[in-house]
């Protein structure tokens, strides 16, 4: 598929753009006005305001069915550390995640399409605010997403490090985890160091609770179950000489299996409710659920693997491969809608930077293969009459 140079040069200078100028979650006004002033000037109908700061532009084109697909617009609270001529002008704030090339991606791709036209049906181009923790998807969701703009499939892809730049790279099933968080309260007594007998130790009880949690994915799920349980936090008294009377833990869990999710949370509760007893400490579980597996419809997954294979090449397409213990919120459009869920490899003659490192910079070399893959998902689907 043949993806105009100037329609790429254009897509990096507004990439490099939205680099320049990255923002926070829910804060994305500037980039969520650029991006419907864009659509607007493709002749694209634009929806501004859905879940805060989201932007939907809607593309038809005769009669057909109709798909979404979705990129994401925040930035990361990290100081860039790298030198290139976009460098963030947000003190804290950068694009250390690419989605300052999602999106471009995807606007480049939208006005591809409204020249070309080459398919009959509707497109929902879907701009989604606060990604990295904040749910932005489920709030576009809330405020009615697919009741505003029915979609018989959604559609997304990350660019990931480690796979060769333009790679395509997908799953029939899950391509990464679930994510949810736990705090963790223990209440003993409080007492002289050098009097542990006269109270009730809540260090202790952390510290083999800490232990205990692990033999969860060890020795309490099957070895083809995939889970991480991580204490990533321990908060417990202020004086040397002090026992405390409390301690608190905090962690995350992360699953690739529904089933298994539901299961590593009732073990939680039950080490938590039972294991510290034995040192005369009151354990109290908050489990917070967050995002769900980010798994793929494998009829999607499997259209997206044939576009790809049209538009980059069979070569340059790898279907089925480890997934990510990572998370990501596109998992909630994905239980809400069909669709799937694809990463477009970005490691050039020197491998890329990891995601979320200070010193992350998108490859803008895979812009090309990014629009020529939604556009050929698009007149796949929406067959041109």
């Amino acid at each position: 598929m043949k993806i105009s140079k100037a329609l790429v040069e254009d897509a990096q200078a507004w990439r490099r753009a939205f680099h320049a100028q990255p923002e926070l979650g829910y804060q994305e006004h500037r980039t969520s006005q650029r991006v419907a002033e864009l659509l607007e000037g493709f002749g694209i109908d634009v929806h501004r305001g859905l879940g805060g700061t989201g932007v939907v532009g809607t593309l038809r084109t005769g009669n057909g069915p109709t798909i979404g697909i979705r990129a994401d617009m925040d930035a990361l609270p990290i100081q860039e550390l790298g030198e290139p001529q976009h460098k963030s002008g947000h003190a804290g704030c950068m694009h250390a995640c690419g989605h300052d090339g999602h999106t471009a991606i995807l606007l480049a791709t939208a006005q591809h399409l409204s020249v070309t036209r080459n398919f009959s049906g509707t497109v929902h181009f879907v701009f989604q605010p606060a990604e990295e923790n904040l749910a932005g998807a489920q709030k576009m969701i809330e405020d009615g997403l697919f009741e505003l703009f029915p979609m018989d499939a959604i559609y997304g892809l990350h660019n990931w490090p480690g796979y060769p730049a333009g790679q395509v790279v997908i799953n029939p099933g899950p391509m990464m985890a679930s994510l949810d968080t736990f705090e963790i309260r223990l209440t003993g007594k409080g007492c002289h160091a050098a009097m542990p007998e006269k109270g009730a130790d809540p260090i202790v009880a952390a510290a083999e609770l800490v232990l205990g949690l692990q033999s969860i994915v060890s020795r309490r799920l099957s070895p083809l179950d995939s889970a991480v349980v991580s204490v990533t936090q321990i908060q417990a008294g202020e004086a040397i000489n002090v026992i405390p009377e409390s301690a608190v833990l905090k962690g995350t869990v992360r699953c690739l299996q529904t089933p298994v999710r539901a299961k590593v949370q009732g073990l939680i509760g039950e080490f938590v409710e039972q294991l510290p007893v034995a040192f005369g400490v009151e354990g109290v579980l908050t489990y917070n659920v967050g995002y769900p597996v980010t798994e793929n419809d494998p009829e999607a997954a499997a259209q997206v693997r044939r576009a790809a294979v049209a538009a980059v090449g069979e070569e340059n397409v790898l279907w089925g491969c480890n997934p990510s213990m990572a998370s990501e919120d596109f998992s909630f459009m994905l239980q809400a809608c069909p669709g799937a869920y694809v990463w477009l490899g970005v490691d050039g003659e020197q491998p890329s930077a990891a995601l979320h490192n200070p010193y992350y910079d998108f490859n803008d070399q895979v812009i090309e293969p990014g629009v020529a893959v939604w556009s050929r998902l698009v007149e796949q689907l929406l067959p041109a009459a």
